[in-house]
C-alpha cells in the first residue's frame, strides 16, 4: 500500500498558512540548496500529489509558469500525478491533473490502495486536517522555519496525535526537517 505523507512548510509556531509572507520558495537571498536536495529525495519517492482546490490553483498559477527554476518543483509538478479535491473544480487545466469529489475519505483510500510510490499531500489547510483527522496520514514530512508569525491556520488545530520520530535533520537556512510516523 502507498504511503501518504503529508509535506508542509511550516513556522516555529506551527503556522502553515503563508499568507503573511514568511516564505518564498524561491529566495536566492538565501542558500538553498540542502533543502532543494533533501526536496528531491522526496520527489523521487513519490508520484502522486493530493492538494486541496485553493493550493491547486495557487500552484498551478505559479509553478508551471517558471521557466529557470532551480529548485526543480516546477519540472516535478509538471510531470506528477496531481489530485485536486474539490467540489466546484471543472476543469483543472494542469496535465496529469484529476478532480476528486469525495467521498474524500473513500477517494484517498482508493488512492492509497492503488499501485505506485508515496503520495504527498501539501499546504491544503481544510483538505490535510480532514486526512489527518480520518486517520490516512502515514508520514509528516516538517520544515520548520525559524519565524513566528503568531497568526494562522496550523498543522495541528485540533488533533489528538500520536507519533514517531523518523529524522530530524538541519539546514544552512536554519530550517530543521522534522520527520515522523503515525504511531502504530
Amino acid at each position: 500500500m502507498r504511503k501518504l505523507v503529508v509535506t508542509e512548510n511550516m513556522t516555529l509556531d506551527g503556522v502553515i498558512d503563508m499568507a503573511a509572507g514568511w516564505f518564498d520558495p524561491l529566495n536566492e537571498d538565501v542558500d538553498q540548496s540542502d533543502i532543494t536536495a533533501a526536496n528531491r529525495e522526496h520527489q523521487e519517492a513519490a508520484d502522486a500529489l493530493l492538494v486541496g482546490r485553493t493550493t491547486f490553483e495557487i500552484f498551478r498559477g505559479f509553478w508551471p509558469k517558471q521557466t529557470d527554476d532551480p529548485t526543480g518543483v516546477s519540472d516535478y509538478l509538471n510531470a506528477v500525478d496531481k489530485y485536486v479535491v474539490s467540489s466546484t473544480l471543472d476543469e483543472p487545466e494542469w496535465e496529469r491533473s484529476t478532480v476528486l469529489r469525495g467521498p474524500v475519505v473513500e477517494e484517498v483510500k482508493a488512492l492509497k490502495e492503488a499501485p505506485g510510490r508515496d503520495i504527498v499531500a501539501t499546504g491544503s489547510t481544510q483538505l490535510v486536517p480532514a486526512l489527518i483527522a480520518a486517520g490516512l496520514v502515514d508520514e509528516y514530512r516538517l520544515f520548520v522555519f525559524p519565524v513566528v508569525v503568531g497568526r494562522g491556520a496550523r498543522l495541528f488545530e485540533s488533533a489528538d496525535l500520536e507519533l514517531r520520530l523518523l529524522e530530524t535533520r538541519p539546514f544552512v537556512a536554519g530550517v530543521v526537517l522534522l520527520r515522523y510516523a503515525a504511531a502504530d
